[in-house]
């Protein structure tokens, strides 16, 4: 069973509605990231700005909490800036990483609460979408060059045309998908998007290629027995107050 975190937040206001969930929910103590010293304490944080991925580069045991996979939290973006339509949504909570790869062996109860309407697998397509990461990624995750690198690992499994898509392009990624073969990330979850519409999915970052990555790229491949787990590491506000979710999580039960 793992021991309760200290739950680190930031002055900005999203965060501290989020970070007090959590510290509510599992009847846990608050500090001021930049108050904090303590790290061989376990942390929780929402987010890796403001201090907040500094702190869990120090961390040897940490949980973290971002937007969900399936039916996240409604998000504007208005001059760089995020604007949170309503909480209504999921966030995962990820237990010494940031993502889940959908290992487990949970049941299926959650994601049908979602009701997601999954299309079949796509066995066709001429292009293969790439997601370019955000600037702040790519200063946090250290990927320099990111789309130049990919492009070129691509390209010694497939020579299909590569379309970049990023946050801001005119092109949405609803309509890039409607005759892709695939689409391409660090880390993403336009990917758990894609798949929901069919276009398998290929990650570069260490964890999330172990759901699929790029030298399996022309086999148009994918893994729908992950789903289940992935909507076991997500949670509502409601369900994170309450105590619901770390009752379930700190189990550890999902990879």
């Amino acid at each position: 069973m793992n021991e309760k975190p200290i739950v680190l937040y930031t002055d900005h206001s999203i965060n501290r509605k989020i970070s007090s969930s959590f510290a509510k929910g599992i009847n846990g103590k608050m500090f001021h990231v930049n108050q904090f010293s303590d790290y061989d304490k376990p942390i929780a944080i929402y987010g890796f700005l403001r201090g907040l991925g500094e702190a869990i580069k120090k961390s040897k045991n940490f949980w973290y909490i971002d937007h969900g996979y399936f039916k996240p939290i409604k998000r504007s973006f208005i001059n760089n800036t995020t604007v949170i339509q309503n909480y209504d949504g999921y966030f995962r909570i990820v237990h010494n990483n940031y993502w889940h790869i959908g290992r487990g062996s949970c049941p299926s109860d959650r994601l049908t609460k979602l009701d997601i309407k999954f299309k079949p697998q796509r066995k066709n397509g001429d292009h293969i979408i790439l997601s370019e990461p955000t600037q702040y990624s790519i200063d946090y995750y250290k990927l320099d060059n990111w789309a130049d690198k990919t492009i070129n690992e691509i390209r010694k499994y497939s020579d299909r045309k590569i379309i970049i898509h990023k946050k801001g392009s005119q092109i949405s990624l609803k309509d890039l998908l409607k005759n892709a073969w695939a689409f391409v990330s660090n880390h993403s979850n336009g990917g758990i998007i894609s798949m929901i519409q069919g276009v398998p999915a290929y990650y570069t970052d260490g964890t999330l290629k172990k759901i699929n990555s790029l030298e399996n790229i022309e086999k148009g491949e994918i893994d729908y027995n992950i789903f289940s787990n992935l909507a076991y590491g997500q949670w509502t506000l409601a369900e994170i107050e309450s105590g619901e979710a770390w009752k379930f999580l700190k189990e550890d039960s999902i990879q």
